[in-house]
């Protein structure tokens, strides 16, 4: 599947939809396609549903969604989306994946939504390959090693060659945009977003927010109460004495737990999520630099800039820089869209 943009291209989307699937998933995804094809006044996507059977389709939500076809007879794609939700684990059928490795022999592009790389994984697809899913499975996988030879990422969606997976929720809405925005010109990307009032198009850099505990496979209370403190306290980040006495341990206990379980520091741990935090506000605000540091428990502008550069490769300002030239790039590519 091309990924270079060439604007007025036609693209032929499949969705697999298994029983249980996500109905807010299979429309983030869906819904996009329609709108470019709206917006640009002509026939950019084509979509085709299929089902196993050829018969109807219930989402989570109870919703019977009616498809195109059945597995056969296989159709000429661009790219094919598995769509599944909850319960995927029942429907990872011998004749699903069986037609899934016929389309992947053909050189088709694969793509899954939501938890639809489970069952990518389970044809055997993903094997030496990034992925997602959503954060609900991503513990268990990692705590089971049942696909070694796959790497699951947090990150909102992967494009990985020729595998396009995405997590839950409406992170579809953004991997399509990303997809539309390569083919048909970010111009176009961006006119969708601005339909759908979605403030920010998020990127393979954006990762889902995943609860430690399935981060960790498990559960561990201390840890739990420990990353809710330090959540709940970035703008004066609490000292580690401070945190390992509220979680009734010792400060050699909470490092020893933090490098068992999570495999770095603890105040490294909490670093990372105050530019987490940083980087949101940069993006999404006009907040000055120096409100920025102040907010994420930053007293020195200087030691900020050294620690974000050192974390994402690049300065506070150097991102507000990426964030106004991409929107330059946007503006100029939707006014020339326009002038066609």
């Amino acid at each position: 599947m091309s990924t270079t943009a060439v604007a007025g291209c036609h693209y032929n989307i499949g969705f697999l939809l298994l029983p249980g699937f996500s109905q807010l998933a299979f429309a983030s995804a869906l819904e996009p396609l329609r709108m470019a094809n709206h917006l640009a006044g002509h026939r950019l996507y084509t979509w085709h549903l299929v089902s196993h059977d050829g018969g109807e389709v219930h989402a989570s939500n109870g919703l019977a969604t009616l498809v195109d076809q059945a597995l056969e007879p296989m159709p000429a794609l661009d790219l094919m989306l598995v769509c599944s939700g909850v319960g995927v684990q029942a429907h990872c059928e011998r004749p699903v994946l069986t037609w899934l490795r016929r389309l992947a022999e053909r050189g088709t592009p694969l793509g899954a939504l939501c938890t639809g790389s489970y069952v990518l994984a389970m044809a055997g697809l993903l094997d030496g390959y990034r992925c997602t899913l959503h954060w609900e499975h991503i513990g268990s996988l990692h705590a089971a090693r049942r696909f070694p030879a796959v790497t699951f990422s947090s990150q909102l969606f992967v494009m990985d060659r020729d595998r396009f997976t995405c997590s839950g929720g409406i992170a579809p809405l953004d991997m399509m945009l990303n997809l539309i925005g390569r083919q048909q010109g970010l111009g176009l990307a961006e006119a969708i977003a601005e339909e759908f009032i979605h403030e920010r198009i998020r990127g393979v850099d954006d990762r889902q927010r995943t609860p430690l505990r399935v981060r960790l496979g498990h559960s561990h209370p201390k840890l739990e109460e420990v990353a809710t403190l330090m959540e709940a306290n970035l703008q004066e980040p609490l000292a580690l004495d401070e945190l390992a006495r509220y979680a009734g341990l010792s400060r050699r206990q909470l490092e020893r737990l933090f490098q068992r379980y999570v495999e770095v520091p603890p105040l490294k741990y909490y670093l990372a999520l105050r530019l987490a935090r940083a980087r949101l506000l940069l993006l999404q605000t006009d907040m000055p630099i120096t409100e920025v540091a102040l907010a994420c428990g930053f007293i020195s502008p200087p030691h900020f800039t050294k620690c974000y550069h050192d974390h994402f490769g690049h300065s506070p300002s150097g991102e507000r820089k990426r964030r106004a030239l991409r929107q330059a790039e946007l503006t100029i590519s939707h006014e020339r869209s326009l002038e066609e």
